[in-house]
């Protein structure tokens, strides 16, 4: 189908809110938090690409995932390099995004045993507006307080080094097998590259494009599809009505209507934009 609208899956998370963002009913009274919601097609297992919103009322663990080539030496299908867009953030909100030195092996695995890797990564503050790349193997942990749309490889893999003395299971081997032991250099973002049009990021697993409102030409190869996910406003595709708050597919070539007030993202598969 040239356009569909994709299930949503609500998450309940222990470190998830009761207040949630616009286009999302929060959850019912003495109900559990709601930490993400997922956009899934009817055959998820196929997508390359998954989409969430993350809603977090603290920090989660630090962890890393694995990329492709480690993926697959663990017979699994794809890694996961993944990207934050911050919707809404706290005063006082912040992500680790790698260590603030150069760490050897040992020195990760000890630090997450004993805790002090908290201590050992680059907390970044962080507002509405930002966005960061995070490529396989980079140690990360989301902090509290943020709302945000995480755009990754569709791959639920994930290596958790350290939970802050939870009984939660670690998986220290592979974590530290996997993980980028350098500070983290942010990718180059192309930036605006016509009006209405900000790449966000070109490659290396996809691109991921930020638009206004407006009408507008979609055209995808053939085989290639597209994530169109509404952070505001409202609009059509192929037929499809879609609202903020929802993720639509997009195949082949197609037109878009976009209120004017609309903020999107547009996310797909491959190296280079279209």
């Amino acid at each position: 189908m040239p356009a569909t609208l994709l299930a949503t899956r609500r998450v309940e998370k222990p470190w998830g809110r009761h207040q949630l963002f616009p286009g999302f009913a929060d959850p019912a009274p003495g109900g559990e938090p709601i930490g993400e919601v997922w956009f899934q097609s009817p055959h998820p297992e196929q997508d390359a690409l998954l989409i969430k919103y993350l809603f977090t009322s603290q920090k989660l663990s630090v962890q890393d995932h694995p990329s492709d080539e480690e993926a697959h030496k663990r017979g699994l299908p794809r890694g996961k390099d993944e990207c934050w867009t911050i919707l809404a953030a706290e005063p006082d909100s912040t992500i680790a995004i790698g260590p603030l030195k150069e760490m050897t092996a040992d020195e990760l695995r000890e630090s997450a045993m004993d805790g002090s890797i908290e201590q050992k990564l680059d907390w970044k503050p962080v507002k509405a507006g930002d966005f960061y790349y995070a490529p396989s193997g980079t140690v990360h942990a989301i902090g509290g307080g943020l709302t945000l749309i995480e755009v990754q490889q569709n791959s639920d893999t994930t290596y958790r080094l350290y939970d802050y003395g939870s009984d939660r299971e670690l998986h220290l081997k592979d974590g530290v097998d996997v993980a980028h032991l350098t500070p983290y250099l942010a990718p180059a973002r192309p930036g605006v590259v016509e009006p209405g049009r900000r790449i966000e990021v070109e490659g290396p697993k996809f691109v991921l494009e930020r638009w206004s409102g407006g009408d507008r030409d979609i055209a995808l190869p053939e085989g290639v599809t597209g994530w169109l996910v509404p952070i505001r406003g409202e609009g059509a595709v192929a037929g499809v009505a879609w609202k903020a708050g929802e993720c639509v597919t997009v195949t082949g070539t197609e037109h878009l209507h976009a209120s004017a007030d609309a903020d999107l993202l547009f996310a797909y598969p491959g190296t280079r934009r279209i």
